[in-house]
């Protein structure tokens, strides 16, 4: 499929944009080729009007096989963080900005391929349209692909980490790593001061909601 010919998200939108209505549609989505590599659509989820919503990149090899965000290594790290910092997941809501698992082989593993700026914009109607129906109080962008996604390209979670920043989308926007990338730290040491510092950017969130009730 050449791009000219791929749709993006948009056209495959129900006109009752509903969470049930959304999920059962991206189910047919065929925006972008990454469908065709892909077990699944993987959606978000999680109660309609949670307060609180997180993003992350995309499904990994683990979230394509379930059909659910977040249930992989990543999603073990993130789970504990989010109960040491006092949020439960259970009411939150939890999406990926990309909707399909994008890889590569190696060996009889599938593994993850950072989605392009195109295959990120493509399936940017369905992010807007959860945006739209969650309407969450807080809003937290896991990881660069997500945080430029929504806050725009010079937007650097280095930077801006665990600080709120001003946007429409949401009365407290902050961006975070993705717990990922604590996967990645080259020692003990380094995973368990990375760590902290994911929970303390949940907290200095679940504070941020707080002053808004």
């Amino acid at each position: 499929m050449s791009r000219k010919s791929e749709p993006g998200a948009a056209e495959f939108l129900p006109k009752a944009s509903t969470l049930p209505k959304l999920r059962a549609a991206a189910t047919g989505c065929r925006g972008c080729e990454l469908f065709q590599s892909a077990t699944q659509t993987v959606f978000g989820v999680g109660p309609t009007h949670a307060q609180i919503m997180f993003v992350g990149e995309q499904p990994g090899h683990k979230e394509d096989l379930q059909g659910l965000p977040f249930v992989g290594p990543a999603g073990r790290i993130f789970d504990r963080a989010l109960q040491e910092s006092g949020i439960e997941r259970a009411t939150t809501y939890v999406t990926n900005a990309v909707k399909h698992f994008k890889w590569e082989p190696r060996g009889k593993k599938r593994i993850h391929k950072r989605p392009t700026n195109y295959e990120v914009a493509a399936c940017r109607p369905w992010l807007d349209a959860e945006l739209r129906a969650v309407q969450p109080r807080a809003l937290m962008c896991l990881g660069a692909t997500a945080a430029q996604a929504l806050l725009g390209k010079a937007f650097r979670v280095t930077h801006e980490r665990g600080r709120a920043v001003e946007s429409a989308l949401a009365p407290v926007v902050m961006a975070t790593i993705h717990p990922s990338a604590l996967l990645r730290a080259p020692t003990a040491e380094d995973r368990a001061r990375e760590y902290a510092l994911f929970v303390e950017d949940l907290r200095a969130l679940l504070r941020a909601v707080s002053k808004q009730r």
